[in-house]
């Protein structure tokens, strides 16, 4: 459905193109300092403009409707809507006879006997990660940990390998932790629109100052609780946590993580003790162990690409040739970052109220 939570429950409505989406959060902890600016670092960070993003530019203006008195939450529910305004529902009208490869338009119009919103993809569109970025604000507040994602590969490419293509121009004095992605990938971006073809990327992110004791086996494992939040993440096709898939081709010796006292605390309280490498990305059994979580989300490439391909048309009755219209991002990962730094507070967020 479109609620995720138990003690801390976000649920998101909205369509792509209608006239608002928005975010209900229950559970919120109350007397949390709260305003509008609050959100600016995040939903500039998500927010489109960089070449390889589409050039749907939207004011992402934050319109708290409840649960705010006076610069602080009131622990009633939260309810903050985005606007729509720069929409052009006419690019889409193509999607009812030829749904597009790899999008939604198909399933949705099946599961929902036709009475979807194709527009910009509906409820299925990436615009709705703009609510979950708000919650994520919100989380972030609540679970105290610190939590960060970055991009490490686009379009088959590592950082460290863009990186060392870029020149003193690109880099226009800024350090490399300040360089923009868009920079940063700047050659395999432009191949891919001047193919008017799309590309994925990998995402890393790390939950530090996580304590101990979080999660609950089987079926709540923290790491089943942010692969479920993380799958619901537009285009998202994988995930792995710490050493990952990599520890497939590792020995147990290779893989095990000792314990050891490495913050030279009292050993009586456990607290000290934690795991001298994190191969295991911060979780032992479902159950946090005091180091910091560590997972990997891989993104697909685009499905709204302009390069003509071969799909059925339901108004010929025959295969047909689509070049998809419209704005879209050649790159949607270079927005994810966020979106998934908001998925793991909120996970973490709810756990942390279990306690």
């Amino acid at each position: 459905m479109d609620s995720f939570g138990s003690k801390f429950r976000v649920s998101i409505f909205g369509e792509s193109h209608g006239d608002a989406i928005g975010v209900v959060l229950d559970g919120v902890q109350p007397g949390l300092p709260l305003g509008i600016e609050d959100f600016t670092e995040d939903i500039l960070r998500r927010k489109s403009g960089p070449k390889g993003t589409t050039p749907r530019i939207e004011s992402d203006i934050p319109e708290i409707l409840s649960g705010i008195y006076e610069g602080f939450t009131t622990g009633a529910p939260l309810a903050i809507i985005f606007r729509n305004r720069n929409t052009r529902s006419g690019d889409y009208k193509l999607f009812n006879d030829m749904p597009r490869p790899g999008h939604a338009d198909y399933t949705a119009s099946v599961k929902w006997m036709d009475f979807n919103d194709p527009r910009g993809g509906g409820h299925f569109s990436g615009r709705l990660t703009l609510p979950i970025v708000a919650a994520g604000v919100v989380a972030k507040k609540m679970c105290v940990c610190d939590v960060r994602a970055s991009l490490i590969e686009v379009g088959g490419m590592s950082r460290t390998e863009a990186l060392a293509t870029l020149t003193d121009e690109d880099r226009n004095g800024l350090p490399e932790s300040e360089i923009p992605a868009s920079v940063i990938w700047k050659d395999v971006i432009a191949n891919a629109m001047r193919e008017r073809d799309s590309i994925g990327g990998i995402v890393e992110c790390v939950a530090s100052k996580v304590p101990a004791g979080l999660g609950e086996p089987f079926f709540d494992s923290v790491e089943s609780l942010i692969s479920h939040a993380i799958f619901s993440i537009p285009g998202v096709r994988g995930i792995e946590f710490g050493d990952g898939f990599e520890s497939a081709r590792m020995k147990g010796s290779e893989h095990n993580d000792p314990f050891d006292n490495v913050e030279g605390g009292d050993v009586s309280l456990h607290l000290s003790v934690h795991p001298s490498k994190n191969g295991a990305g911060g979780v032992n059994g479902g159950i946090t162990n005091g180091n910091p979580i560590v997972f990997r989300v891989a993104f697909k490439p685009t499905s709204s690409i302009g390069k003509p391909q071969k799909t059925f048309n339901f108004a010929k009755g025959e295969m047909d040739e689509l070049s998809i219209p419209g704005r879209h991002d050649a790159c949607f990962a270079l927005r994810t970052p966020p979106v998934v730094e908001a998925m793991t507070a909120i996970v973490l967020a709810d756990l942390m109220k279990r306690i």
